[in-house]
């Protein structure tokens, strides 16, 4: 298997790729990152996908509805152009977000090992269980397979 392939979001390569817009199709729950200041201004969070990824103050904490403690960073511009606030506490995502099976990286190989730059920091994953997503600003991140085929349907 190797190394891990490593993919940032200026990659000559991503331009090759055949990304392809999904809407999601679900409610979550959002809570700032406010720390007071004389509070550490970063935390490190784990992913419900065990990735290790950096939340800086002002971010937004994202999770699905009925798994609150399972939370994800978004950059608070990236959230102002990407999500819309319904209520209190949830969202939901109002732009549609590329995404292409990050296999499309490795030639089908489903077992490679792949590094995504994400702006939180890097994230390995096995490339067979994770698309990869690309946000409004080119921003690139995994995305688990399981959570496209339950969330997302392809856009018209």
């Amino acid at each position: 298997m190797g190394d891990p392939i490593i993919v940032a979001s200026d990659d000559a390569i991503l331009k090759t790729l055949d990304f392809q817009p999904y809407r999601s199709i679900v409610e979550r729950r959002v809570f700032p990152f406010l720390p007071e200041q004389n509070q550490p201004q970063t935390i490190d969070v784990t992913t419900p996908w065990g990735a290790q990824l950096t939340a800086k103050s002002g971010d937004l904490l994202v999770s699905e509805v009925d798994k609150p403690d399972d939370i994800w960073p978004v950059d608070a511009e990236i959230f102002e152009q990407t999500y819309m606030i319904i209520r209190p506490g949830f969202c939901i995502k109002r732009a549609l977000t590329m995404l292409v099976p990050l296999t499309s990286l490795t030639d089908g190989d489903e077992d490679q090992m792949v590094t995504v730059q994400t702006l939180e920091g890097p994230e390995t994953v096995r490339a067979g269980d994770f698309y990869l997503a690309k946000g409004v600003k080119g921003e690139i991140w995994p995305y688990p397979k399981e959570k496209v085929e339950a969330v997302m349907i392809p856009a018209e």
